[in-house]
């Protein structure tokens, strides 16, 4: 019927953010830009070749990703990567020399977040409907079926992430919450123990980074979210300790601003090994926020912002910080509606950004791998620096699509309800 017909609206075209991936040993580093994924070879100072003949419940399966990357991880100990996204496939590689595809994972659903428990016998991904799926390792190569482990009822994990201990797997939403739940021993069996519950946010929580001070008894979390701060968990417990408004602090919004609707979510964050120090992506900042974790008092507090004024760059994901001191960080997004651009990405790197010494953002000559790399991680096309301002935007707004619940009309919402799958009537 015409009159009960939804008003139309405007689709925007769905991007998904580059992403950035440093082996812990800093071996190699990955980017992912939509379906691409690009590696480069730190020792051999040259691209790595991937090789994808894997096999999945006895058949061969299509080479590569076929849609948006969303999630990329190398295992703690850098013997494994993993890589899903849009496609519905969850690949397993194993690096640092062959890059070699040894496994695909299908997935019922789109991927959202990986993880890979520390002991590296088991992969665990979430997909768009809220689901937590666990693989175990030790089985056969070609047969890799996923087990649900959890679920968070529909609302879109964000986030992954395994204690360093590695006894609970942390998961966060769009719906405000973190979950920390313990990792069993026959995690085929299902979770079914929920440690406890970080409630706090006011937004969706978008990252989890573990702090990683030996000298703290308890596991310590940070978290990122749409509400523009970032807020520090004891885990084993749920309490939130200290809360920094990284926006405000950074001069992003007054004190009374909403931090969503200005668009500076927190969007990505990384520690150093000793967990003194946190580096922050916010949307809309050229550039990082640094900030100071002390575990004794349990505080947070920021530093100083690292700023890329002038030239475009709006981090979309921050690599790990290994013991080199540098930062890795990627712009892009996988399309750019209205450009000339399939997918654009640059790559930066920051250093010392442990040390005693001022920050310093290097320039492409000085950056480890130099030339080569660039031209590896981020093609070959040149880009001008309106085209990154632009894929920043767009990010944004890909992000508030699919993190920000929609509020619909009182006549869209009654349409919605006769429309629902779970309201039709089989035929």
């Amino acid at each position: 019927m015409d009159e009960e017909r939804e008003p139309e609206s405007t689709k925007d075209v769905e991007v998904a953010p580059a992403l950035i991936a440093v082996h812990p040993d800093h071996h190699s580093v990955a980017v992912a830009v939509g379906p691409d994924l690009r590696v480069f070879d730190l020792i051999a100072g040259s691209a790595a070749s991937l090789v994808d003949d894997s096999v999945s419940g006895g058949q061969q399966q299509p080479p590569f990703h076929k849609d948006s990357i969303r999630a990329i991880r190398f295992a703690a100990n850098g013997k494994l990567f993993v890589s899903a996204g849009d496609d519905k496939t969850v690949k397993i590689w194993s690096p640092p020399q062959s890059w070699r595809c040894i496994a695909t994972v299908l997935s019922e659903k789109r991927v959202t977040a990986v993880a890979i428990s520390n002991d590296g016998c088991y992969v665990c991904f979430a997909d768009k409907f809220g689901v937590v799926w666990v693989v175990d390792l030790e089985q056969p190569l070609g047969d890799k079926k996923p087990t649900p482990l959890l679920s968070h009822y529909c609302s879109i994990i964000t986030s992954l992430e395994f204690s360093p201990d590695g006894r609970f797997i942390l998961s966060a939403d769009r719906d405000f919450k973190i979950r920390v739940t313990c990792f069993p021993d026959k995690p085929l069996n299902g979770a079914h123990e929920i440690q406890s519950f970080c409630l706090g946010h006011t937004e969706f929580v978008s990252c989890l980074a573990f702090v990683p001070a030996k000298e703290c008894p308890q596991s310590l979390l940070l978290s990122g979210s749409g509400d523009s701060t970032v807020r520090l968990w004891d885990i084993s417990s749920g309490a939130l300790l200290d809360t920094c408004e990284v926006a405000n602090k950074a001069g992003l919004l007054e004190s009374n601003g909403n931090a969503e609707e200005l668009g500076h979510a927190v969007t990505n964050l990384c520690t150093t090994h000793d967990g003194l120090l946190v580096a922050a992506a916010i949307q809309s900042l050229q550039g990082i926020v640094l900030m100071s974790c002390n575990s004794s008092s349990q505080k947070l507090s920021v530093i100083k912002v690292v700023s890329f004024a002038g030239d475009g760059f709006v981090p979309t994901c921050l690599g790990n910080i290994p013991s080199t001191g540098k930062l890795w960080m990627v712009t892009g997004v996988s399309s750019l509606p209205g450009s000339n651009y399939p997918s654009v990405a640059r790559v930066r790197v920051i250093s010392g950004i442990d040390g005693d010494q001022e920050p310093v953002v290097l320039g492409d000559d000085n950056i480890p791998g130099g030339e080569k790399l660039l031209q590896t991680l981020q093609g070959t096309a040149s880009v001008d620096d309106n085209a990154f301002l632009a894929a920043a935007e767009a990010v944004k707004t890909a992000m508030c699509n699919l993190l920000v619940k929609k509020q619909y009309p009182a006549e869209n919402r009654e349409y919605r309800k006769k429309t629902r799958n779970d309201r039709k009537h089989k035929g």
